[in-house]
Order: C-alpha cells, then sequence, then structure tokens
C-alpha cells in the first residue's frame, strides 16, 4: 500500500498501480514535495491522469522527503522550495547523498536566475516554474526519470546571464564549429585535436549549458552571444 496525506498531513492508504507496464515501460513512481494542500493534490491529480506516472507518495516538510523517498523508492521526487523543517533545495541536496538514483525536480514560483543558481549548484535534475503548462511538467518527470535534465530554457538563459562565458575558448571554439556543420573528425583536424577529445568538449558544452543537446546548447551560446 502506498501512504498519501490526507488534508491535514496525516497519511491514509491507496492502491499502488506501480505494478502496471505501458508499451513494456514501467510506471514512473513520483514523490510530491509541496506544503500548499491545493497545489499539492491539484499536482497528484494531474500526473495520476498520465498512464505511465504515478504519484506514490507526498510531504508537506522538507524534513520528510529523504524518510518517505527511502521508504518509497521513488524515480523522481518534485520538491518545492519554500518548504518547512528544510527547504526544498537543501532536501534535494540530502536526498541526492541517500538516494541518487532519485532525481530532484524543482517545482516553484521562484523565477530569480540566482535562485536557479542555487538550484545548480544542489545539482538537481530539473527546475520548472509553477505557471509552465501541464504538459511540460509531464514531460519533464520523464527526462529526469530517464537521467536527462529538464530546465526552463529561458529562465537557464537569464541565469547564465549573470554571469561570464561559462565556456573556456577551446570549448567555444569546438562549438562555433559545430554550430557551421563540421562533424567531429573535421573540428579535430582543424583544433589538431582528436575526436575523442572533441567529443569530450561537447558532452563537457552540453552539461555547462544545461542543454538538451548540441543543438540546444548552440542556440544557448548564441543568444548569450558566447559564440567566436
Amino acid at each position: 500500500m502506498t501512504t498519501q496525506p490526507d488534508n491535514n498531513g496525516i497519511g491514509q492508504n491507496v492502491s499502488p498501480r506501480s505494478e502496471r507496464t505501458t508499451g513494456g515501460s514501467s510506471v514512473i513512481r513520483i514523490l510530491i514535495a509541496e506544503d500548499m494542500n491545493m497545489v499539492r493534490g491539484a499536482l497528484v491529480a494531474l500526473l495520476n491522469l498520465q498512464d505511465d506516472l504515478e504519484v506514490v507518495c507526498e510531504v508537506e516538510r522538507g524534513d520528510e522527503i529523504v524518510d518517505m523517498a527511502l521508504k518509497h523508492r521513488p524515480e523522481v521526487a518534485i520538491i518545492d522550495i519554500d518548504l518547512p523543517g528544510v527547504d526544498g533545495l537543501s532536501a534535494a541536496t540530502q536526498l541526492r547523498e541517500r538516494l541518487p538514483e532519485c532525481g530532484a525536480l524543482i517545482l516553484t514560483s521562484l523565477g530569480r536566475p540566482g535562485t536557479l543558481r542555487r538550484a545548480l549548484e544542489a545539482r538537481v535534475s530539473g527546475y520548472l516554474l509553477k505557471d509552465a503548462p501541464s504538459a511540460e511538467l509531464a514531460t519533464a518527470v520523464r527526462r529526469v526519470a530517464a537521467g536527462h535534465r529538464a530546465f526552463d530554457p529561458e529562465l537557464a538563459l537569464a541565469a547564465w546571464g549573470e554571469f561570464e562565458n561559462p565556456l573556456t575558448d577551446r570549448e567555444a571554439q569546438v562549438l562555433r564549429l559545430t554550430a557551421e556543420g563540421a562533424e567531429a573528425r573535421e573540428i579535430a583536424s582543424v583544433l589538431r585535436l582528436s575526436a575523442g577529445t572533441v567529443r569530450n568538449y561537447l558532452t563537457t558544452i552540453v552539461t555547462k549549458l544545461n542543454a538538451r543537446n548540441r543543438v540546444d546548447a548552440i542556440r544557448i551560446a548564441r543568444d548569450a552571444d558566447w559564440l567566436p
């Protein structure tokens, strides 16, 4: 049986459906940490409408997240930042240490770039605003469960805009040549590197920019005027 809090935060039992599979894939198990009952209830109802998603536990305090996650073993934890007990980012850091296979997806009304920067420092897997479309939230959950990142692209760009170009000169050169259509072997020849080194640079660039892929990394860098 799965534990979910009632309107007073006291647990109640519900029937699990995680044993189901959809298209040969297991249902993604989700923890929700949100202190506002109405918001939490809406999120549960919204996510449970998806055949491949299931909310297996809910908490309203940050200091409850790790214990409940260890008990219910979710693949994704959707966490608000402003929680009583322990703030969401601190809880996400603790969760990564205790249950690294569970990705933390921050869902918040705080759209300040500095807050996103703190989330990146906490190494969360995703960051979305509460006014994002419902389909975007479901997609983000699936991305995080698959081991990818899911960040609001405009907010991520604004966060990087507060700082200097995060790319080294060589990384910027590699990305510029990639943007021009050059393949790894061609870039390696121009920069006198091995093709493997070029691919490593591209992986690092995508990670640094919190991009979905190389094309997204090129877009982010161009928008920020970081390509030479």
